[in-house]
């Protein structure tokens, strides 16, 4: 293998996409048709073109996510699922083959994944268990626009699965369940005042150190379930005050993200902020349920990938299979600290491992 391969010029990518070809190769495929969230109409456009002359798939179309399924009257249905868009680039594309690692914009988070489920798509017609593929839009921004979400909400029938495994990166093991999310204003109040005559006010800034004190002394619990260790989170990530360069403000606004075990309700979640903070209005702004690992459902399918479970620490779509009843794991290619990174890439033995896995478990008898 060389140790550097380029194209030259960004998105190069232009003739239909091989299903046939080797992962690696696909890979670097999709990594160079740009499909920053929202824009994710011609990458979807060469999925489908790719998906569609498969005698034994049926593709479907909404909006800019693809669908295929076999239906071959099997006893068990399974779902493989990935998203098409990526952030914004930073500079890292087209892609590049380099000591072993495709490097690119999408290439860890998750067209790596993404390239795995299309060739298991194109090269397994006969498998003993029933598939659904899905290539879903807009999985980076906010979740009404996520096209798991708009499936869910308009044909919530082409989701009905045993089991489903999202292909997130997870360095090609197993991370089970997710975190839920918790976003919430704490309202620290004060009196409105003319700096030169501060004395006559009450700063609302100033009040807000114990806040931001109790936020640094507070620890996080550790939560196991299913022999896993969820670890929460609870962080400041935004402090607002002040209407004017002259003006003492009134009110100062923490903005927290807490992070809290699957084990936890929204309700709980929200109970268990508020009760940190008692004297102050907490304003939720927004809470997402995480997804409990439920590797008693997936112990074969854990089994099958020769992998040890770990816990999701973060939030992903295996909560929307939870929400619909279906058990879900992440796997995929690539480590998930490098998504979003300018360096972002994702290992060529990862996506050979992946690839190989799925293959065999698509293929084991039930």
């Amino acid at each position: 293998m060389d140790a550097v391969s380029n194209r030259a010029g960004v998105g190069q990518q232009t003739g239909p996409l091989d299903l046939t070809a080797d992962v690696v190769a696909l890979t670097r495929a999709l990594v160079d048709i740009p499909s920053e969230s929202g824009q994710e109409g011609r990458i979807a456009d060469a999925v489908e073109a790719a998906l569609r002359p498969l005698p034994h798939l049926t593709v479907e179309r909404t909006g800019n996510s693809v669908l295929a399924r076999t239906d071959l009257g099997r006893p068990q249905r399974a779902l493989l699922a990935g998203h098409l868009d990526t952030v914004p680039a930073a500079g890292n594309l087209p892609s590049r083959l380099h000591d072993d690692r495709v490097h690119g914009l999408g290439a860890c988070d998750m067209k790596g994944g993404v390239a795995v489920a299309l060739r298991l798509a194109a090269t397994v017609p006969a498998p003993t268990r029933d598939l659904t593929y899905v290539f879903y839009e807009c999985e980076e921004v906010e979740g009404d626009r996520n096209g798991l979400h708009r499936i869910a909400a308009e044909r919530p029938e082409l989701l009905r699965a045993d089991l489903a495994i999202l292909m997130e990166p997870s360095d090609a093991g197993v991370e089970a369940g997710c975190q839920g999310v918790l976003t919430a204003d704490i309202v620290v109040r004060g009196a409105r005042a003319h700096t030169a005559r501060s004395w006559m006010g009450v700063n609302a800034a100033h009040l807000a150190a114990p806040v931001l004190q109790r936020l640094h002394d507070h620890t996080p619990e550790r939560v196991v379930i299913d022999g896993l260790e969820y670890r929460e989170g609870l962080s400041a990530v935004a402090v607002r005050a002040g209407v004017a360069g002259n003006v003492v403000p009134d009110e100062c606004v923490i903005t927290v993200n807490s992070r809290f075990a699957p084990s936890r309700s929204p309700q709980e979640a929200e109970e268990y902020v508020r009760g940190l903070f008692p004297e102050y209005e907490v304003r939720v702004t927004e809470v997402v349920p995480g997804a409990l690992p439920g590797l008693d459902r997936l112990a074969g399918l854990v089994s099958a990938l020769d992998a040890s479970p770990r816990p999701k620490l973060g939030w992903t779509d295996v909560a929307r299979f939870a929400a619909l009843g279906t058990p879900a794991l992440n796997y995929g290619p690539g480590d998930p600290t490098l998504a979003h990174t300018a360096g972002e890439y994702v290992p060529v033995e990862h996506l050979r491992t992946c690839e190989e896995r799925l293959r065999k478990w698509l293929l084991q008898a039930l």
